[in-house]
């Protein structure tokens, strides 16, 4: 992630609040874990693990725009929007456990995931059952301690702020929880069904991107943090109407990430993608451009092998160069840079103050503009 990043989280106390908030929130449930049984230390532990470290976006967007729409640092409401963006932290981890066993990912942040790391464990101790079904189990567990926090958190932060405002924030955070189950069960079925009319096939893939990801990566955050500074619905609005295009632009530079990007950077393995057969705009468009120009090779090629979890370094190589051969990956940077602008123009027309524009603008194309 870009220096502005980094920079514009550590910024007014925003990281050291997030992970001080995260650090209580752990901290009691070890000692929840614990006082049930010591065998339920792995899990506080686990827990743990998973929100150490990560960029902070979700909670670097919502304050932000707490700070655009008249928040003002120390002041009695900074405690609220710090824990809102906790709140954010615990859901995304929440997200990445049951995420990571519905993709069967090996990796998360460059380390084992913790289905992987449950079931090693399992065989190594030599216990009955399957270690996989076994890690499965435990890592959806680990997804919901973390939703049970997340909504503990949102609880505490909405507790000190007026009654409207607080009925506001909690819509927002409620619809962007259940929009991103519904966008992970849509991209569940996208993944079962057969490529067929490319027209089609792309409208799923957008559909997963906003509501998986888009609105969930950055417009509800933008609205969340309008909505605790007691912003109206016009500006609301105004939060949505940047957030859409920038959260679509993030995701998509996902999923380019998620075939060339470099390993050591991402913290996943390149091709993870297309051996989990995720429907991507990127994958619609190489199909779309195949069958457009008459190549049924690149069009077998693609229908047959992404999808294949058995795919190999050079099946994933194959396949990269078929999705830069066919102009897809040209494409979807064009539709990226398309997003950008209109992301842009949203923000010159919105009357954010200094020097919370200038942080929401570097944000931006620290979500785009980005390696990881």
């Amino acid at each position: 992630m870009p220096t502005s990043h980094t920079s514009l989280v550590d910024r007014e106390n925003l990281r050291a609040g997030i992970d001080a908030a995260l650090t209580r929130h752990v901290a009691h449930l070890r000692e929840t874990a614990l006082a049930i049984s010591p065998d339920a230390a792995p899990v506080a532990e686990a827990v743990e693990r998973m929100i150490t470290g990560g960029k902070r976006l979700r909670a670097a967007f919502c304050y932000w725009s707490w700070r655009a729409h008249g928040g003002t640092p120390g002041d009695e409401r900074e405690q609220a929007v710090l824990r809102a963006g906790a709140a954010l932290e615990l859901f995304q981890a929440a997200a990445l456990f049951h995420d990571d066993v519905m993709d069967d990912s090996s990796t998360r942040r460059g380390l084992p995931t913790a289905h992987r790391v449950f079931a090693t464990r399992h065989q190594a101790a030599g216990r009955r059952g399957e270690p996989r079904r076994f890690g499965d189990g435990v890592a959806i567990l680990l997804g919901d301690l973390a939703l049970v926090a997340s909504d503990e958190e949102m609880a505490h932060a909405l507790a000190t702020v007026p009654a409207p405002v607080a009925r506001t924030a909690r819509a927002v955070f409620d619809l962007m929880r259940t929009e991103v189950t519904i966008g992970q069960y849509l991209d569940l079925v996208a993944q079962t069904m057969p490529w067929g009319d490319p027209a089609d096939d792309e409208r799923r893939a957008r559909d997963v991107v906003r509501t998986k990801a888009a609105r969930y990566s950055v417009e509800h955050p933008l609205v969340l943090g309008a909505a605790l500074a007691g912003a109206d619905d016009e500006a609301l609005a105004g939060c949505r109407a940047v957030g859409l295009p920038l959260g679509e632009a993030f995701q998509l530079r996902d999923d380019l990430l998620g075939v060339l990007g470099d390993p050591s950077t991402t913290g996943k393995p390149t091709g993870d993608d297309l051996r989990e057969g995720k429907r991507t705009v990127l994958v619609a468009r190489a199909l779309a451009r195949a069958t457009a120009a008459g190549d049924t090779d690149a069009v077998d090629v693609l229908t047959r092998r992404v999808g294949d979890p058995h795919l190999d370094a050079e099946g994933v190589a194959v396949l990269t160069e078929l999705l830069v051969r066919t102009g897809a990956v040209a494409e979807v940077e064009e539709l990226i840079d398309d997003l950008r602008r209109q992301t842009f123009e949203q923000i010159a027309a919105r009357a954010w103050p200094e020097p919370a524009r200038g942080a929401l603008v570097a944000l931006a194309h620290a979500a785009v503009d980005r390696a990881a």
